[in-house]
This record gives C-alpha cells, structure tokens and sequence, in this order.
C-alpha cells in the first residue's frame, strides 16, 4: 500500500536514503534544537546524530562481543520508530547484518506505512531473511521477515511485555518515563538500553513540577544542569532496573542540542543490583560543586554520581570510524545534492562524535566537570584562556583533561579545583 504523499522529497542521514513528506522542509544541516512538529511521523533533524551513535555502539556491540558470543544473533527494537529511520539505519549502516534481527514498531500506522515503503524502495538488496521467534502469547511463528525488518503496528508497551529483546530504543515525543519499565522488563539477561528524553525543562530544572512528578528530582538551573539532566534520568533508569534484579552500567551518555540520551548496559545481578543506590546522591552547589549522599544547601538530584561512560566502548567511537561507517558513499548522494551538501554532511557525521572519544577515559570515573564560561569569574581573570592552554598547563603537573561534547564549552578532569584555578591564572 502507497502511504499518502508518498514518493515525498529525498534526503540522506548517514548512508541511508530518507523520503521526507511534503510539509516537512529541506532540514538544515546540523541543526541545533528541537524541530518543529509537522505532523505525525515527522523526522526530527537534530536527532541525526544520536542515529548515528546509535549505529556505532551497535556495530562495535557485534565487532567486540559485550553483548552476546561470537556468531550470536542479536535481537534488536526501536519501540517508537515513527518513520523507521533509525532501523533503517541499523539495517544499512552496522556491518554484520545477517546476526540483527530488526523490529521496527510504531502505533501510528501512516508513520509506519511510510517507513515500510521507504525500505521497500531503498532495499539493502543482500538477501537477508528470518522468522521471527515466538512471542509469549502465540502458538505459531509471524512471517518470514524480508530484507532483514521486521514492521509492527502496534503498542510499545505490549509489544516489550510479549517477547524479549537484547536491544531496546526508546525515542518518544517527550518524556520517557512511561515505558522504562516495560523496556527494562523485556531487556534479556545482559541487553542494551538506549532512551531519549526531550522533556528538558523538567531534567534541567527549570520545570519543577514536572521534574518532581516524572523523577522524583529536583534541579538547579546553572551552569551543570544539562550534565545534572543526563544523571537524574540515568538515576531513575537504575532504579527500575534494580527493582527488576538488573545492574545498570552507563555506555555513553551526554545532553545534546536539545534532548538528554543515554545508553545502558543491563546484566541480571541481584547482588549488584541491591546496590544500585551506591552511586545515588546529590549535587551541592559549592566552588566546585560537588557530590553528597545528603542534600544540603542549594542542590540538585537525586542522581547517578558514577561514572557515565564506559572507557572501552566509549573511547572506539572516534570520527574515524564514524566516516568509516557512516559517511555517504558516491552512489548514496541524491542527484541535486552539491558539494556543500556532501561536505556538510561529513561535518555533522564528525560532529556527532566530537569529544567522545578523547573524554571516554575520564567520564568513566571519577572527575570534575568545569564550566569554562565561569571559570574567568572564579579565577579571578581577565580573560579565559583557551582549552588548549589550559590542557597544557593540567598535563605539565600531571593531570589529564579533555573537553566534553556539550551546549556549553565544558571540559572534563581529574585535577583537584586550585589546581584548576592556579593554571588558569598562569596561562592568561
């Protein structure tokens, strides 16, 4: 069946072949912030980058075995994939192919209509079939799956509770919370959990009542809210998990442009999971801030104050093998793209990565965020110095530093704050 408006106009988001409908202008490259929704299944331009991660974390899942063995076939669903981009993604991007076994979901049947037709139109053409395997309730296996999808319209919430998976998406319009625990639920012993939230103004503070109501949090808006945003939801994701007899071990997890993403390693362990609240606290608003298992003063939480980056996976995610994956090959191009277009397009590959790898050692352990745009005031300069200055400086006294992927210029180190300050007034 032709969904209505189809063929649409074409646009390329990595290598993938992405029909846009009509009402849905040309996006901008690299855009910034959230995206007007135009109509249900509308493809939001800003989240290109968390796709892209996405099909990074999956390839190197499969390449370097944390997930499942050598050879293991790997079950994989995007709970809300409007019009399947991200699957469609995994589908043509992450080497491997014939170990995925791909479940593209949406209760909105045009959305789904529409993302069916675009893989039918743009097929990966390698001759990839399975048959999915029972769910909970059904006495008979589906159909045969062709070119590697699977399409379900239906409830996410159900469809998690009716048939495990070792990889779960979940990118709603808004906030997340309400399906977390069927998500964690279907998670199979050892899964990955992959959330978006766009509900900012609750995580970042701003919202109180909502912050209270959907996490149980409350904020501060400064110059660490989006850094507290990232550990209040990965906070409530540990917690669920652990109410499940499921440890929580962040993967990757920043604030980008306009939405919170984290992505989660969970393994069946009730002795770790009966600790989840280890790594649960606040953050006191101080020169520096730090953390504390008690709130006290001006704060900030509850929240995850561990680690929010796997080291290993984490520091593999260079733009090197972003292009390598990612990147538009010369047959991927549409035929009225220029060379600014393809240019641009590299560019935002690049940018969705930038600093993740050079940061991965330190976000997977203790360190101190620095807001760069206050630390002239808290030095007491002039003139901030630039990153580069001041990396030389931390690692001429032994100390490592490494900018983060943020909205603000932020950096990452393991050097104490007079350190930080004394380095800062020197290099003026």
């Amino acid at each position: 069946m032709q969904p209505e408006g189809w063929p649409g106009h074409i646009w390329l988001e990595g290598r993938t072949s992405v029909h846009l409908k009509d009402h849905q202008t040309r996006p901008s490259h690299m855009p910034r912030g959230p995206a007007a929704k135009t109509g249900e299944g509308f493809l939001n331009p800003a989240m290109a980058p968390a796709r892209t991660r996405s099909v990074m974390l999956l390839a190197d899942a499969l390449e370097n075995h944390w997930l499942v063995p050598e050879g293991k076939d790997v079950r994989i669903l995007d709970a809300l994939c409007a019009t399947g981009v991200r699957p469609r993604r995994w589908r043509k991007e992450v080497p491997e192919q014939s170990r995925l076994r791909i479940t593209a979901n949406d209760l909105d049947s045009d959305a789904l209509q529409w993302g069916k037709k675009s893989h039918e139109t743009h097929p990966i053409g390698d001759g990839i079939s399975w048959i999915p395997e029972l769910s909970r309730f059904e006495s008979k296996p589906a159909d045969t799956v062709e070119d590697g999808i699977q399409w379900t319209n239906g409830d996410a919430k159900k469809l998690m509770t009716e048939a495990p998976f070792q990889w779960i998406d979940l990118d709603p319009f808004g906030s997340p919370v309400s399906f977390l625990d069927s998500a964690i639920q279907s998670i199979s012993r050892v899964g990955v959990l992959e959330v978006t939230a766009t509900d900012t103004a609750a995580l970042c503070g701003s919202a109180k009542t909502s912050a209270a109501r959907r996490y149980g949090s409350t904020g501060i808006t400064d110059a660490y809210m989006h850094d507290d945003a990232t550990r209040i939801l990965l906070g409530v994701i540990a917690r669920i998990a652990a109410m499940h007899d499921k440890a929580m071990y962040p993967i990757l997890s920043l604030f980008d442009g306009h939405h919170v993403r984290v992505s989660v390693l969970l393994k069946r362990s009730k002795e770790v999971a009966s600790d989840w609240n280890k790594h649960i606290g606040y953050r006191i608003r101080s020169e520096p801030y730090h953390f504390a298992d008690q709130p006290s003063g001006e704060f900030s939480g509850p929240m995850w104050t561990g680690p929010i980056f796997d080291a290993d996976i984490a520091g593999r995610m260079t733009i090197e093998r972003a292009i390598e994956l990612c990147a538009g090959r010369e047959y991927d191009y549409p035929d009225d793209w220029s060379e600014l277009d393809i240019e641009h397009s590299q560019r935002e590959i690049e940018r969705s990565v930038r600093h993740i790898s050079e940061s991965a050692e330190l976000l997977s352990g203790d360190h101190l965020l620095i807001a760069v745009d206050g630390l002239g005031i808290a030095a007491g300069v002039g003139q901030i110095p630039s990153m580069k200055k001041l990396k030389a400086g931390l690692e001429e006294r032994g100390f490592r530093m490494a900018r983060c992927q943020m909205p603000e210029p932020m950096f990452a180190t393991d050097a104490d704050w007079n350190t930080v300050l004394e380095v800062t007034q020197l290099a003026e």
